[in-house]
């Protein structure tokens, strides 16, 4: 029996472009490959292979310069394409051109039994990067005991696809992950899904399922941890998603991880939204390819949702969590009689301020415009509409601003991620880009009590 928690407060935007859930993946080839540093916080890059090196899929690229042991590695059998720099010398990306035939088998392995060999084989296989610790929403560190670990089985932001899908058929690989991560918490590991019936399967002594029911950001395992078991200063837990989970159970288990993925296309740029199974950190090009619309206007490429997602140039690659691209107008070259102001039905908005607000249910293609310029912070009281978490946002955010280390952790600046904040971002009069802030205020907290 899973335990139910109801959250009111949040927001489910509206927008064109979903794709139907119940088609199959077209299978998109990826022929070339690239992992970027900055998709993982925390994590201090430094590139152990070389241009033109032969890899296999499994094999680290890069590792953490503070704890070599954590790597994140190749997702296919290949040869390095390029270390991509920027400004003093940061590592901006490393690509892998692609093998034709990718092996499908992994050298064999003694399955880990005791915590430090567990923890070894998840680093080494490149999934401890794909988790996150809360506080500070990083990479976890590797010899730090969480007090629960939290994974979240669906995916409530704008037009994502569902999770529990994509490990349809992984519950072998899923419990083995939950047993192992049972040996590196005293505590309970937590998994919130929509419908506990999607994981009736899926067994373990620390085991709790939670269904969750809510609007947007519901399905953030940083949302769910705080509803459930809030992090306190001093305390450490894990995040992670259901797909991670499974990968986990696979490294355990065969050696290596399935780095294929499915990405959901979505968007009101994108003529027939469509799943598209590929290869983690794919070429953006081929799965945009005669799927978006021609179009005499300029058009934004994210790489995830709309509202936590990374803009990519049409020639650039998929970004963590790397299972969406949302494709909607830039907006940049739009002539709109009185502009921000104007009273369109077409608009769309939380306020009442627009027509739009009197059709319910009507789906909206708006554009990436500001539609207002930024300006001072307003002490509106719109955060809190929006926000689930038992905390006061706008305080939190002023304290971050004002670098305030005392008011910053009694406002609960430990329980939160930046994507907590999109929705509040997305609402704010004052056009503060929160996601940002917060970010800088967590990685200021974390320089300053380390």
């Amino acid at each position: 029996m899973s335990d139910h928690i109801t959250l009111r407060r949040g927001l489910d935007l509206k927008l064109k472009g979903a794709t139907d859930s119940g088609a199959a993946p077209v299978a998109v080839k990826a022929d070339k490959v690239a992992l970027v540093p900055d998709d993982f916080p925390g994590f201090t890059p430094k590139v152990v292979a070389k241009p033109g090196e032969k890899v296999v899929a499994g094999q680290p690229l890069l590792v953490d310069k503070n704890n070599p042991a954590i790597a994140i590695v190749s997702p296919v059998d290949g040869t390095v394409g390029e270390v991509v720099r920027g400004e003093r010398r940061k590592i901006l990306r490393v690509t892998v051109d692609a093998d034709p035939v990718q092996s499908s088998t992994a050298a064999a392995k003694a399955a880990p039994k005791d915590e430090q060999s567990i923890r070894q084989a998840m680093m080494e296989g490149g999934v401890w990067a794909m988790m996150r610790q809360l506080p500070y929403d990083i990479v976890p560190a590797a010899d730090v005991k969480p007090r629960d670990i939290f994974v979240t089985a669906f995916d409530s932001a704008p037009l994502a696809s569902p999770l529990i899908d994509r490990v349809a058929s992984q519950t072998e690989a899923i419990n083995a992950a939950i047993a192992a991560l049972g040996r590196l918490t005293d505590g309970h590991i937590y998994i919130g899904v929509r419908n506990s019936a999607d994981l009736a399967a899926v067994k373990g002594d620390r085991l709790v399922i939670t269904e969750f029911e809510g609007p947007h950001p519901s399905g953030l395992a940083s949302v769910q941890a705080a509803a459930i078991a809030p992090v306190n200063k001093g305390e450490t837990v894990w995040l992670l998603d259901i797909e991670t989970l499974a990968r986990i159970g696979q490294v355990l288990t065969a050696g290596r991880a399935d780095w294929s993925t499915i990405v959901a296309l979505t968007g009101s740029e994108v003529e027939t939204p469509s799943l598209l199974a590929t290869t983690v950190g794919a070429e953006v090009a081929p799965l945009l390819k005669g799927r978006v619309a021609d179009a005499d206007h300029h058009q934004r490429i994210i790489s995830g949702n709309v509202l936590t997602g990374v803009t990519v140039a049409a020639d650039g690659f998929l970004r963590y969590p790397y299972r969406q691209i949302t494709v909607i107008p830039e907006g940049d070259d739009v002539d709109e009689f009185m502009g921000w102001a104007s009273m369109s039905p077409k608009k769309m908005s939380e306020s009442r301020t627009f027509l739009s607000k009197l059709f319910g249910k009507k789906s909206f293609a708006p554009d990436a415009r500001l539609n207002g310029g930024r300006r001072a912070m307003i002490m509106s009281g719109e955060y809190e509409k929006v926000m689930p978490m038992d905390i006061m946002p706008e305080h939190l955010v002023k304290a971050i601003l004002a670098r305030d280390i005392d008011r910053m952790e009694a406002l609960g600046i430990y329980e939160v991620t930046p994507a907590d904040f999109a929705l509040c971002e997305y609402i704010d009069p004052s056009k503060l880009e929160l996601q940002k802030i917060v970010r800088q205020g967590l990685d200021y907290l974390r320089k300053e009590l380390s």
